[in-house]
């Protein structure tokens, strides 16, 4: 059995999501595959996925679905995934298909890499052939998450997003089959 398991944000994880979100801020971190959780001020805010990204992202907002990554041994939330179902221009050039954070006390446990392997078995199982990630040149953790989990680097573009710290995204490849 897996230390992971990824489950679909409910009512009994609002404590700890706005726990996750609170130990961000106090970070200054960067909300990767939070669907927006620094946007929000209330858990029932943030759970309206669809309407308030469709606000915010416009013509630009795509399907996605998040993931709470679950440690099994005492139910905490160490992670949260996010699903992008389709690529518009800029997620195809600077945010790829999933995003996704560790609970800043929690990094260097491997959590990223086995959360990431656990999202691409559900994409597989959903018919998805392959799948596009991006991070941050100076992201070296990311990368190796990445690169761990079959990822196959196509380039390297600039950050006309300026979403990094480096001015420079790297774009890495997973095919399913």
């Amino acid at each position: 059995m897996g230390r992971l398991k990824l489950v679909e944000p409910a009512r009994e994880h609002e404590a700890q999501v706005m726990a996750y979100r609170e130990a961000f801020l106090r970070n200054n971190d960067s909300f990767d595959g939070c669907s927006g959780l620094e946007d929000v001020e209330t858990y029932e805010e943030w759970l309206d996925f669809e309407s308030r990204l469709s606000a915010k992202y416009g013509k630009g907002y795509v399907p996605s679905t998040t993931y709470l990554a679950i440690r099994t041994e005492d139910q905490k939330v160490v992670g949260i995934i996010d699903y992008r179902h389709e690529l518009s221009d800029p997620l195809l050039q600077f945010g790829g298909h999933i995003g996704y954070s560790v609970l800043p006390s929690e990094r260097g446990r491997g959590y990223a890499k086995e959360m990431l392997r656990l999202l691409i078995e559900k994409c597989r199982d959903a018919g998805a052939d392959k799948l596009l990630l991006t991070c941050d040149k100076k992201n070296t953790a990311s990368a190796r998450t990445i690169t761990g989990n079959g990822g196959i680097l196509e380039n390297e573009v600039e950050d006309a997003a300026e979403t990094g710290k480096s001015r420079v995204i790297q774009r890495y490849w997973i095919k399913m089959k």
